[in-house]
């Protein structure tokens, strides 16, 4: 099966991973953009959803989650995982995120937890337009950006903070949140994140 750019490493530690990620909350992991999601029900996309935590927390919400995870091998755990949350599992990965654009799915919350310093820059710059073509008008999308020694395996970039801003308001993306925090996993004294949050403009404004 051809693997997609960015998941390297990611089907190797599946089973390491559904483990590691489901120790820690959503509230926690997300505790400085908790107040950007919608409290009345709403239309969710987490890409790169990995083992469910966060599809599954925001399903619990009342949200209608749509979960896009590419690694196959952590999608199906995650679907096991979390068996009784009402999410919809696809197929689908950036830059592209092809399935999902040809179908014209639109969404108020576009989710991107740990998952945009995978792309390379030509994938980013090709990726945001993508990113703003799902999202409605008032809609959110928040996103985090890894800082710190990249794990054996993997593929990740330095990505700063500013390109992303800017790519997003080329974009019709206005930034409102950007705000950098410690890790709070165990062993991981060396990473930090970047947490962005971008409302998409309405026509007119």
């Amino acid at each position: 099966m051809l693997q997609m750019s960015g998941t390297e490493g990611y089907a190797e530690e599946a089973e390491a991973l559904l483990v590691q990620y489901e120790s820690v909350a959503f509230a926690d992991i997300h505790r400085v953009v908790l107040h950007l999601i919608p409290r009345a029900p709403c239309d969710v996309l987490d890409i790169g959803a990995g083992t469910g935590r966060d599809a599954a927390s925001l399903a619990a919400m009342g949200h209608r989650v749509t979960a896009v995870e590419p690694v196959a091998v952590l999608r199906q755990g995650a679907m096991a995982l979390h068996a009784g949350a009402a999410v919809e599992w696809r197929e689908d990965s950036l830059p592209e995120l092809a399935g999902l654009t040809a179908r014209g799915a639109a969404f108020d919350l576009i989710l991107l937890s740990a998952v945009w310093m995978h792309l390379d820059a030509a994938e980013r710059r090709r990726a945001m337009p993508n990113l703003a073509s799902l999202l409605r008008p008032g809609g959110v999308v928040i996103l985090s950006l890894r800082h710190g020694p990249v794990p054996q395996g993997r593929r990740m970039f330095a990505v700063p903070a500013e390109e992303t801003i800017a790519l997003a308001g080329a974009e019709g993306l206005d930034t409102v949140l950007n705000v950098r925090t410690a890790s709070i996993l165990p062993g991981k004294a060396d990473v930090d994140w970047t947490r962005l949050a971008f409302v998409k403009r309405r026509a007119g404004a």
